[in-house]
């Protein structure tokens, strides 16, 4: 008899655990409130990267006019001769959102995945209950993701007072956006909208954005937002946000008070695991209501497994759908290597992209790790002065004594591309000996990572 495994969750954590399961024979069904693809592909990161890439693309034509390109044009509402259409915009992003969760339907489909509409919960250790229908399982792997954060004070309405996923309903491009919170969500929707021609004001309660991140990275960025228009409000915590009209006015914590036409809240995810069953069924939440799990996501219930952002270990798609193939591996008796988090490599999908993999510049400096650096500005690269990129940087990671790669960070255009050469590096443990006589070609970005990789060499003292 085929293994039973109930999946609560059919995002990138369910339906991956799903794909993995079905191929090695057990009976498969995952259940999935809003649809195959869960809250990752139908509003949260598959609408935000499609509305980030028309911003890009717009923040290209309107500062090509040092490469010789230029538009007429440039009245209100404008970005240098190229005017957004936020319903078209928002069109496409719907569009594309529901083709992509159709997709993953029909890859379930072919693998003949059970997909149960509804919102499901644990009746036990082994058995999921939907609406009056109950099914029984020898596995339940828990993939329930997260909702935005709402503040006290500063609850949505859905108008002027908006989360990430109420953003792809308005018919106007906003005038004048206040962005509250500075880290990943909202420093990539405040360059968007500024890209696409808001007013921008971004509140950060630190005294940088992207304060998680590389500090270096997160100094080109605010520069870069700076010099486009942006107002960046550094150590402002808000207070409040009310409506005001037809605005909104943001009170911070020190009394002063900024007036928009929309506010953005940015402020966190929360996981969606109360309602559901768990401590009922005796698993452990954490802190903050995370689902708690090891490096093969056991729960504390050995045949209960959790994935994604419930489980609050990285707030990363890639990392969701790893956590759902060890699920699966593990509970199946398959061969499987637990989750190393210093083998993820992330990206901010920003304008310049951030990405990085491996050790940090933190770790470096508290001398947690012993390794040698080197970065290399963008505008030493032939290529990026080729397409008129001036700011951003490479900056490599490796072993003191042995020279082996151990991490980096890339701030450029497609950085999301580039990092994939130094992932490799660090997973395989390649040397940067190695990297320095691979060939790439030239003109490239990519050729910056070799003469990274080269200058450590050349001054390495292994």
């Amino acid at each position: 008899m085929s293994t039973r495994i109930v999946i609560l969750g059919g995002g990138p954590g369910g339906y991956e655990a799903a794909l993995v399961a079905a191929r090695l024979g057990a009976d498969v069904t995952v259940i999935e409130k809003d649809g195959p693809g869960g809250a990752s592909v139908l509003y949260d990161c598959v609408p935000s990267k499609t509305l980030i890439a028309t911003s890009v693309r717009m923040s290209v034509l309107s500062e090509s006019g040092a490469l010789g390109v230029n538009f007429d044009g440039g009245a209100d509402g404008e970005v240098g001769g190229v005017k957004a259409d936020l319903a078209l915009i928002n069109k496409r992003v719907k569009d594309l959102a529901r083709a992509q969760s159709f997709d993953v339907a029909d890859r379930l489909g072919y693998e003949e995945v059970k997909i149960v509409r509804g919102e499901g919960r644990l009746d036990g250790p082994r058995a999921v209950v939907v609406g009056e229908r109950r099914i029984e399982a020898d596995v339940i792997i828990v993939a329930t993701g997260a909702t935005p954060r709402v503040l006290p004070g500063a609850e949505p309405d859905g108008e002027r007072i908006l989360t990430w996923r109420q953003l792809y309903d308005l018919p106007e491009l906003p005038e004048e956006l206040i962005v509250v919170g500075s880290g990943v969500t909202g420093a990539e929707f405040a360059g968007a909208y500024l890209s696409l021609g808001s007013k921008v004001t971004l509140v950060s309660s630190r005294d940088r954005i992207l304060p998680s991140q590389d500090a270096e990275a997160a100094s080109v960025l605010e520069d870069v937002y700076r010099r486009r228009g942006m107002n960046v409000m550094g150590r402002s915590r808000a207070g409040a946000v009310e409506r005001s009209g037809d605005g909104v006015v943001v009170t911070l914590e020190d009394g002063r008070k900024v007036h928009g036409s929309h506010c953005l809240m940015t402020v966190g995810m929360v996981p969606n695991t109360r309602g559901i069953g768990l401590e009922a069924a005796g698993v452990k939440l954490g802190r903050g209501g995370y689902v708690e799990t090891d490096k093969v996501s056991r729960t504390s219930v050995p045949n209960i497994y959790a994935a994604g952002d419930c489980t609050g270990v990285l707030a990363l798609a890639s990392v969701a759908a790893m956590q759902g193939r060890i699920a699966v591996w593990h509970a199946l008796g398959e061969a499987v290597q637990p989750l190393k988090l210093g083998w993820v490599s992330s990206n901010i999908f920003t304008d310049p992209e951030v990405a990085a993999v491996g050790v940090t510049q933190a770790m470096v400096d508290n001398c947690e790790v012993d390794a040698r650096t080197v970065m290399l500005p963008l505008n030493t690269n032939a290529r990026a002065k080729m397409q008129g990129f001036e700011d951003g940087f490479i900056k490599l990671f490796c072993r003191r004594s042995t020279g082996i790669v151990l991490g980096g960070v890339i701030v450029a255009p497609r950085a999301s591309e580039l990092i994939m050469t130094l992932a490799v590096a660090v997973q395989q443990h390649l040397t940067v000996d190695q990297l320095a006589h691979t060939f790439t070609v030239y003109p490239s970005l990519s050729g910056s990572i070799q003469e990274a990789a080269n200058r450590l060499t050349v001054d390495s003292a292994y």
